[in-house]
Order: C-alpha cells, then structure tokens, then sequence
C-alpha cells in the first residue's frame, strides 16, 4: 500500500483541479458598486470634468497669473475701450501703462477672456479664483449641513420619543423659516465682522456663507438620514449588538454610521450644486461674495451692464455655473444608481 503512494522515495502530490472558468467570483460591495458606477459614461465624464475643474481652479490659477504677469485684482484702465467706454474683448493685448494716453514705452499683456467691467480687470483669471470661491462655498457648506444633518437624523431615527419630536420640530421651523430676509439682516448686523472670517485661508465671505446654508441646510439630509435609521435600528445586527452591551453611542456610531455612508455621499454631490448656485444667486444680489473677492455670482452681477454689447461677460460665467452644477448632479445620480443594490450588473 505504501508503494502506492510513493515512487521512489517521494511521496505523490494530489493533482490541482483547474479553476472553473464559470465561476462567479465574490465581490464586495464597494466592488460592486463601482461594477454598476464605471458602466455609467455620464457619471464617469462627470466625474471627470469635476476633476478637472478642481486642478484648473487650484493649480491652473496661480499657474496662469504667474504666465500673463498679473493678478485676478489687477486693475487696468487701459482695457476700456476710450471711445465706448466698454470693456475690450477676448483675446486683446492691453498696455500696461497706468493710464490711457500717458507717454512712455509699456510692455503689453493678455486678455484671454477680455475685460470683466468697468475695472478692466482680467475675466479669464477672475473666472478661475471664482472658481476656487464658489467651490470652497459649495464644498465647506455641504459638509456643514450634512454634518450637523447625519447628526441630528441619528439622533431622532435612533432614539425616537421626544427626542425625535424635538428634532422633527427644530426641522419643521428650519424649513418654513425666512431664509432671505435672515441673510439680510444678518448682512446688516454682523456682515463685515463674518466676512473677516477666513481662518487663514479662506477668501473674505466664503464663511458666512457656509455658515448659512449649514444651518439652513441641516433639515434635508436629517429628514432622509432619520428614514433610513428608523429601519435599520430593527434589524439583526442591531439587537445583537445590543445583547453584546454595547452602548447607545456605539451602536450609531460603529454599526448604523457606516450604512449611512453610501447615501451621505450621493446626496453630498448633488447638494454641492444646489449650494453653488446658493452662492451665485446671493453674490448676485449683492448679499454673498463681495468685491475684490472673485466668484462666479459677482462676476454675473456686472454681466446686465453689456448683456446687448458684450456678451461674454454674461456666457463664461454662466457656462461655468451651468457645467459645474450639471455635473455635480450626474455624478450624484450616476452614484444613486450605483449604491442601489437593486441595480442589475
């Protein structure tokens, strides 16, 4: 028997059964996700130009100020045309002497985009550090509101009772409270003191405005946020962890907190948009962004002075708002669609 299963002195290995080539191979679920996602091209290009617009706002900016020699501030008064008094147009080399008509032998720089205004400041470059505003807007904001909401909706789909009815009150005066007419007495009272706000990095208003849309941003993502934990705290694992004793606290944070992370991120991308526009509406109004800091809602501001003679003025900006609140709502739903596990693959 033994001179069965050796042959000379070595004993015989088992033969390897090859790979089933039909094998259906197990895969997480962030893998699976990402399977539904990359089969999204809309979501995917989306994706893309957020990336792009992020590199072009935060490298290409300084990179394109330290090209065409001077800054989204600088002013020129030899970019307004003498005889119009409009603002010169895309693509015009303009003098860089002080003033039109002064003798002397200047050099001469670029205007890709043209004059913003009566300023003759530089519209390319002020479209680029806008959009480092607007994004800083967007982005601080979203992550205020859903902060503060993810918190609050824990809190009152976990605990239920009073502290539910609390939470469901403090939602109901958040939402039919006059959003306006608070930004504008706070604009009066306490405006310049938020604006001079930036902690050491941030342009003069971008604060107050996150501050804004934090607080008055909460509700939505606490109402849905609260839906989703009123019936996961039923399930298994919930009682389990329970009958293990582990606290009120540890449960939210360690076994209904990460289910909640799928929809935080989907419902983050899209209200980045809606906060991008927030910005640009105020900054519109004179209530948001204030000069000399760019953003693409002052930028707009000036656009109703030349919407019949120069129009671009109006276009750049408005594209940059169109394409950028366009694609922060693909990505968000190219992400609904793929966290959704009814999604076939």
């Amino acid at each position: 028997m033994s001179a069965s299963l050796e042959h000379s002195g070595e004993i015989l290995s088992p033969v390897a059964t090859p790979p089933d080539p039909e094998a259906v191979q197990a895969r997480g679920y962030w893998e699976l996700v990402w399977s539904r996602f990359r089969r999204d091209k809309i979501a995917l290009v989306s994706g893309a130009f957020i990336i792009f617009l992020f590199l072009a706002a935060y490298a290409g900016a300084p990179i394109m100020a330290y090209v065409l020699g001077h800054g989204p501030n600088d002013i020129f008064l030899t970019a307004i045309n003498q005889t119009t008094n409009a603002p010169v147009g895309p693509w015009t080399h303009v003098s860089l002497a002080p003033y039109p008509g002064v003798h002397g032998h200047y050099g001469n720089t670029l205007f890709v985009l043209g004059a913003d205004g009566q300023l003759g400041r530089d519209l390319f470059l002020r479209l680029l550090y806008g959009a480092q505003t607007s994004l800083e807007v967007g982005v601080f904001a979203t992550i205020g509101s859903v902060g503060l909401g993810v918190f609050m909706g824990l809190l009152a789909g976990y605990f239920r009772g009073w502290v539910d009815t609390l939470i469901s009150r403090l939602i109901e005066i958040s939402m039919v409270f006059p959003f306006l007419l608070f930004v504008i007495a706070l604009r009066i009272v306490a405006g310049q003191a938020l604006n001079n706000i930036t902690l050491g990095f941030l342009p003069q208003g971008v604060f107050t405005l996150a501050l804004i849309f934090s607080v008055f941003g909460w509700f939505y993502p606490a109402r849905i946020m609260r839906g989703i934990v009123f019936s996961l705290r039923e399930k298994e694992f919930v009682e389990a962890a329970r009958m293990t004793g582990a606290s009120d606290w540890r449960i939210m944070r360690s076994h209904l907190l990460p289910h909640l992370v799928a929809p935080i991120i989907v419902y983050s991308t899209i209200l980045v948009a809606s906060n991008i526009l927030g910005e640009a509406g105020l900054s519109f109004l004179g209530l948001g962004i204030v000069e000399p800091t760019a953003s693409w809602g002052n930028l707009l501001a000036i656009a109703p002075d030349y919407y019949q003679t120069q129009v671009w003025i109006l276009i750049f900006p408005g594209l940059a708002i169109l394409f950028t609140t366009m694609a922060f709502n693909l990505l968000g739903d190219g992400l609904r669609d793929a966290v959704d596990p009814r999604s076939r693959l």
